[in-house]
């Protein structure tokens, strides 16, 4: 299915529609149900191929065939009921209005965003550097086993923020310094600075850890410099993990990292999120642990944020069907290894569009959505209770009621601009929807309806923050490979990568597929060994 044609016509009404009526938000021009096409990448050459989605068995599978490396099959969730749950909420965003490439025809090969792209830059990766500190068999970015070294300028890193702020109609507000290991970079904390500087309402950091672990002044000094989020790299609670992943025991300078955030003073404070990389097999039987590790340290950790194993390289389908672990695979195992979050909590990012949308119309002007594909992602929310198990949103609000219902006002609000009687009518659909008799202590209607009000006409993240600490985040991204490919996911994509070059290119054509990384490190990269004589002398 080609959804914008040759030229990119579709996207470019459905944009200019959408923004005449003052939308972020529209309902999703996905085709739904089962079977349906779409376009995939050839393993082998990575040509854009024809493939089928399907339901077999239970599963949700894609089939596909290259006319020169034939035939192939893979499972994109074991459980097709949740993925049928999650496609119901699919919205699309209204696209980018100033796309670096305007002519783009193909993607993801003309990327770098394009006319073709349907999701503003929710999360923007900026890579500091391909060094490391570490050398992980698991990891995107190496600088030793590239053979060269990838680290852009101060000043360089100072003009991608700057031309992430100029992304329209809705400039980034988040972004995420990656690697290579992003801290060992020469002046990781100026560029804490100017992010804060420019107005980035969540600057994160994707670490390993080591440094925050064993430089306490390093972790205060980041806090001081703006640093909102530590994204943790964690990949279970047994040593053995690390070992086999990371090449060394890290369990220890995990828990290090936690007990240094916490000695942060809590006005500057950075949140921590655990991200486990889970391999069926090998990890799987830990999810539940380290929810529970991260309830136990619930002061420090507001989030987990489980990443499912991209395949990479050529591999068999036996070893591919022991190792693949998806999204639905996860959501049975935290049921089984947990007892409270069940198959019912879980919901795609896109779920909360009739909530973005919302937002930009008290605000006068577009606001992050998180438009991703609905088979990109899960997520869900629960209270934590002193003395008591946790405790889903899902249990004392009808979320799928509220949601609706809120969609509907956008709708009916829209150009009016009467914002006291929308707030008003807010505030009695989440009355209808939330059930006080079953909510948790320190969360009544009362306190919700300050928090939404709070969002609704400050704009600020004070109402965001009281939600998320009172709060636990679980939630999971499974990045595409090569046998899992679908060229929908890269056009809704909402987590990107901003290059010295002014592109901002999807994760997934990055990372995988055309695997833009590539060509953009050797462009502005140095020989290894060049590298060392100049820095090691």
């Amino acid at each position: 299915m080609a959804l914008c044609g040759a030229n990119g016509t579709v996207l470019k009404k459905v944009y200019e529609e959408s923004r005449d009526e003052g939308m972020v938000t529209t309902p999703s021009k996905l085709e739904k149900g089962l079977p349906r096409q779409t376009e995939s990448l050839c393993p082998e050459c990575v040509k854009i191929i024809p493939a089928t989605i399907y339901a077999d068995k239970g599963a949700l599978m894609m089939k596909k065939d290259c006319d020169e490396h034939g035939h192939f099959e893979d499972v994109l969730w074991s459980d097709v009921e949740l993925y049928l749950k999650a496609e119901k909420w699919a919205f699309d965003g209204v696209g980018i209005e100033n796309p670096q490439v305007t002519n783009a025809t193909t993607c993801p090969t003309d990327c770098g965003l394009c006319n073709l792209h349907y999701t503003n830059t929710c999360l923007a990766n900026i890579d500091l550097t391909n060094r490391c500190n570490l050398k992980c068999p698991v990891c995107f970015a190496n600088a030793n086993a590239a053979g060269y070294v990838f680290e852009p300028s101060y000043d360089q890193i100072a003009g991608e923020l700057k031309m992430l702020k100029e992304q329209r109609p809705i400039p980034v507000n988040a972004i995420q310094l990656s690697g290579g290991e992003p801290t060992i970079y020469p002046r990781f904390h100026d560029v804490l600075r100017e992010a804060n500087r420019l107005g980035f309402t969540q600057i994160q950091v994707a670490t390993n850890g080591i440094r925050m672990a064993n430089e306490p002044k390093f972790l205060d000094d980041a806090s001081k410099a703006g640093l909102d989020t530590i994204y943790l790299q964690f990949d279970g609670l047994r040593d053995e993990n690390y070992k086999k992943t990371r090449g060394v025991a890290l369990l220890d300078t995990k828990k290090k990292v936690i007990a240094n955030v916490r000695e942060v003073p809590k006005e500057r404070r950075p949140s921590v999120v655990l991200v486990p990389t889970i391999v069926k097999t090998f990890n799987d039987d830990q999810v539940g642990e380290i929810i529970k590790y991260g309830i136990e340290n619930g002061d420090v950790i507001k989030g987990i944020n489980f990443q499912p194993v991209s395949l990479s390289g050529r591999i068999p389908d036996e070893d591919r069907r022991k190792l693949r672990y998806t999204l639905s695979d996860l959501v049975h195992d935290v049921e089984k290894q947990t007892g409270y979050l069940t198959k019912d909590d879980w919901y795609p990012p896109p779920f909360v569009s009739p909530l973005s949308e919302l937002f930009s119309i008290f605000a006068g002007t577009p606001k992050t959505s998180f438009t991703t594909h609905p088979g990109c992602g899960l997520a869900s929310y629960f209270f934590l209770q002193t003395g008591k198990p946790p405790l889903p949103i899902t249990r004392f609000v009808d979320v799928e009621g509220l949601m609706e219902e809120l969609w509907a006002l956008t709708q009916e609000a829209r150009g009016k601009r009467m914002l006291l009687l929308t707030k008003v009518k807010a505030f009695r659909i989440l009355s209808r929807h939330f059930d006080q008799t079953k909510s948790p202590d320190q969360m009544s209607l009362v306190k919700m309806r300050k928090i939404l009000g709070s969002m609704l006409t400050r704009g600020d993240k004070q109402g965001v923050s009281e939600f998320s600490w009172a709060t636990m985040y679980v939630g999971a991204m499974h990045f595409m490979d090569l046998y899992n490919y679908d060229i929908e996911r890269v056009k809704r994509c909402g987590v990107h990568y901003a290059t010295p070059d002014g592109k901002i290119i999807p994760f997934c054509a990055y990372n995988t597929g055309p695997v833009f990384r590539e060509s953009t490190e050797k462009k502005f990269s140095v020989p290894l060994e060049e590298w060392r004589k100049k820095h090691e002398a």
